[in-house]
């Protein structure tokens, strides 16, 4: 009740002056069943335009700090985070991540819609990094699952990292054909074919925003 009320009512309205999105591809997310949700990321503005714009609710990973910190914003975010049902992920790894996969699994499972960014944090330069393979690694062992790559443009200007406060501007938001993940289905258990299949899904993605790619993982900006 909270997630709708928060996209109809009280902060989808105001991303939607600030953002004025363009969608292309809505029918390639299912209007049940799992699937996974999997963006470029440029600014912390989002995941409020994939949730404004997702025919479905989509529930995210979100860094351990948003629900940790104590300051003013951090209260905030921990309200939003606990309101709209999202999964803590510890980017250390370790059991902690382990767990967060576990949740979204968990999810799948019970036909939800998983948004994740496999970048693992905003694009420090505009170009589009090597995937962590996570989403994969929970998408191969829910049968019915369905991964739908999304490219997102222009937030990073609506929402600079370096400045506080949004802009108006147009952010473009495409959400591409669902994957073919037979090539890898009878590997679920084999971190190999979780690679393969995430290089296959951030050409994908790459397709979608015209990003220059590079094989390195993205390193974190101030604050991300």
């Amino acid at each position: 009740m909270t997630f709708w009320l928060l996209k109809w009512v009280l902060l989808g309205p105001v991303v939607r002056v600030f953002a004025r999105p363009v969608v292309v591809g809505r029918h390639h997310v299912p209007s049940d069943g799992p699937v996974v949700l999997v963006p470029s990321h440029h600014a912390e503005i989002d995941s409020l335009v994939l949730s404004l714009v997702s025919p479905r609710r989509p529930t995210f990973v979100a860094k351990r700090e948003y629900f940790d910190t104590a300051t003013l914003r951090g209260r905030v975010d921990r309200w939003l985070c606990t309101a709209t049902g999202q999964i803590a992920v510890d980017r250390r790894g370790g059991d902690a991540a382990h767990r967060a996969l576990t949740a979204a699994r968990e999810l799948l499972a019970s036909g939800g819609a998983w948004a994740i960014y496999p970048e693992g944090t905003r694009s420090p330069d505009g170009r589009l990094h090597r995937g962590h393979t996570g989403a994969m690694r929970v998408a191969l062992t829910v049968p019915d699952a369905i991964v739908v790559p999304v490219g997102l443009g222009g937030t990073a200007a609506v929402d600079p990292p370096a400045r506080r406060g949004w802009r108006r501007g147009r952010v473009r938001v495409i959400f591409g054909a669902p994957m073919d993940l037979s090539p890898w289905r009878d590997r679920a258990d084999d971190p190999q074919a979780w690679r393969e299949a995430t290089d296959a899904l951030m050409r994908e993605i790459r397709a979608l925003t015209g990003q220059e790619y590079v094989d390195t993982y993205a390193s974190r900006l101030p604050g991300s």
